[in-house]
């Protein structure tokens, strides 16, 4: 296929907009599958997916399209998630595409991430074909939302298409655009070559499958490869592409968008955003590759059976061949045992990983308290991370506390204003302004201490504004801040997996909402369990579980009244000896609970 007839795009949209179903109809109008293999969300592979109906991981396909001019195109479509939390699969798809479909819902209009979205297109500096989707809706005003695109997106308006993939409109038009619009991608065969890594995926027989777009020369099966970054070379055993099910080709030309594979076993041999050259023609430097993303909420993961340790470090290193965007190292803790400390975008990023691990490799595991990092000045004047509230140093050797902060874009009707400035204030937010999108509509920045809106903000929104709102985020720095520890003590001993850094002025109310979750979610045990938070050595509020109770007096039915006496004091004495070298289990439920105040 000669390298003007390619087209390489994307469709990116807020959560919710239709890609996936317009992804389908792209499918079925070019006859990628046949009426007998179509299945809704085609593109959406994992179950997890299609349960909460969102898109988790980009999928790439190559199509053939028949235009009206008489020539047939390759396009290769790449589908991508909405949630801001997916931000980064958004970005490294971009990385392959020289132009992207922005998808509006006719309904709803343009929300937060279609924003964010149009923002990282534009830095990758891609052509965008704007389409209101979803027009088959009754009593939609499609004026407004043309008005939203030309006002908000400073995008033309006579570019704009209209769109329904449920019911198969404007599709054929959209696919002639794209032909019309986007430019073939750059680059000549005749160049070494070099592969930008987009993606990869990990199969039990053919180890590390390798997703890349050819950005100069060609990549042919038997051909010595090398690595860029980490140098390690290797010899291709298999080249192909998605058609959406993999088929092998002999070669990849320049512009083309494919797989590989090498007998590459080790997972952490291959790094996203890395580059593919030959070995015979070594390219002179590597792609720019993909800003290295810093993660913003960090837990622990522990397996509940602690043999499984090694399981779920290899589960985790296979699941970053997929997601390169969290971390994890190895830590140990003295009640739970060895575990690692994961960092994740955000809460639903780590939800779907503890699914991931869950599902696809069997693993029971506890997940701790989320938190986010922050950073201390101690007494000599350095700054020291702590991901980590269990590594935080004594009190006497911190001189400044410094939390991370973020710039927020909520996207709300005119009626929610007042609700969502109330919420916000709760949130300790610092108000920035408003811009007034259209007669309905409004746009609210504010500034956020990022572990104050990370967890349930976004549902808060959700809620208030009976899901018309909608919220993105960017973070902006650090700054100085009155923190404190809140420890939990579990009869007398601290459980460091559910110590937190809280405000200062919120700590009491933090620490009275935890010990009442806690004391509700942790099972009786045959003596009391007490439950106390506290700051420093300082007990800010307590309760205690009651045992379970045991009638020893039951058996007598009559005698001295010393008897039963005898039998209470023995009883006593026993649950005496069970606290004093009894073991409390703390339930995942009472882990979830503190995630939630």
């Amino acid at each position: 296929m000669e390298q003007r007839f390619i087209r390489n795009f994307s469709i990116i949209a807020h959560i919710d907009h239709g890609k996936s179903t317009l992804a389908d109809k792209i499918l079925t109008l070019t006859k990628a599958v046949s009426p007998r293999e179509f299945r809704e969300l085609m593109l959406d592979d994992m179950d997890l997916e299609r349960e909460r109906g969102i898109t988790i991981k980009a999928s790439a396909v190559r199509l053939e399209y028949k235009a009206q001019d008489n020539n047939t195109y390759i396009l290769n479509l790449i589908d991508t998630p909405g949630h801001v939390d997916f931000s980064y699969e958004v970005s490294k798809a971009l990385c392959a595409c020289e132009g992207s479909l922005l998808l509006v819902d006719a309904s709803q209009g343009v929300e937060a991430q279609t924003v964010a979205n149009l923002y990282l297109a534009k830095e990758h500096n891609l052509v965008i074909i704007p389409i209101i989707n979803k027009i088959d809706i009754k009593n939609v005003d499609i004026e407004k939302v043309k008005e939203q695109i030309r006002t908000i997106l400073k995008l033309k308006e006579e570019k704009i298409l209209l769109a329904s993939g449920k019911e198969n409109i404007g599709v054929e038009e959209i696919l002639g655009e794209i032909t019309k619009r986007i430019p073939p991608p750059g680059g000549n065969d005749g160049n070494p070559l070099r592969a930008l890594i987009f993606d990869s995926s990990y199969d039990i027989y053919r180890g590390v499958i390798i997703y890349v777009c050819i950005k100069d020369g060609f990549l042919k099966k038997g051909q010595l490869i090398k690595m860029m970054v980490s140098g390690k070379t290797y010899e291709v055993s298999e080249v192909g592409v998605l058609r959406p099910s993999p088929q092998n080709v002999e070669e990849l030309h320049c512009g083309e968008v494919g797989f590989l594979t090498a007998n590459i076993k080790e997972a952490k041999e291959i790094n996203i955003g890395d580059t593919i050259t030959s070995v015979k023609k070594t390219a002179s430097a590597p792609l720019p590759g993909y800003k290295q993303v810093k993660p913003l909420v960090f837990a622990s993961f522990y397996p509940i059976n602690a043999k499984d340790f090694n399981l779920l470090r290899e589960a985790l290193e296979r699941l970053r061949l997929s997601d390169s965007s969290f971390t994890f190292e190895q830590e140990s803790s003295m009640s739970l045992g060895f575990g690692l400390r994961c960092g994740f975008l955000g809460l639903l990023h780590m939800e779907i990983i503890q699914e991931r691990l869950e599902r696809e490799f069997n693993l029971s595991i506890l997940v701790t308290t989320p938190s986010v990092v922050y950073r201390i000045k101690n007494a000599t004047g350095q700054i020291e991370v702590i991901e980590n509230p269990s590594r935080l140093p004594e009190p006497s050797n911190i001189k400044e506390f410094q939390e991370p902060w973020m710039r927020a874009f909520i996207m709300i009707p005119q009626e929610a204003i007042g609700a969502i400035f109330k919420l916000s204030q709760e949130r300790r937010g610092i108000y920035k302004s408003t811009q007034v999108l259209s007669e309905s509509r409004s746009m609210l920045i504010y500034e956020f201490p990022l572990n104050e809106a990370i967890v349930d903000f976004y549902d808060k929104v959700k809620s208030i504004t009976k899901g018309y709102g909608s919220f993105d985020y960017e973070f902006i720095g650090y700054r100085a801040a009155k923190l404190v520890k809140l420890d939990v003590l579990i009869n007398g001993e601290s459980c460091d997996e559910l110590s937190l850094i809280v405000h200062k002025e919120k700590a009491y109310q933090k620490g009275k909402k935890l010990v009442e979750a806690l004391a509700k979610h942790i099972p009786r045990q045959l003596f009391t369990v007490n439950i106390q938070a506290a700051i420093g050595k300082k007990i800010i509020s307590k309760a205690s579980v009651r045992p379970l109770s045991k009638h020893v007096t039951g058996k007598c039915y009559g005698g001295d009244i010393t008897r039963k006496r005898k039998l209470w004091e023995k009883q006593k004495k026993g649950k005496k000896r069970m606290k004093q070298f009894g073991k409390v289990q703390i339930p995942q439920e009472a882990f979830m609970a503190v995630v939630k105040i």
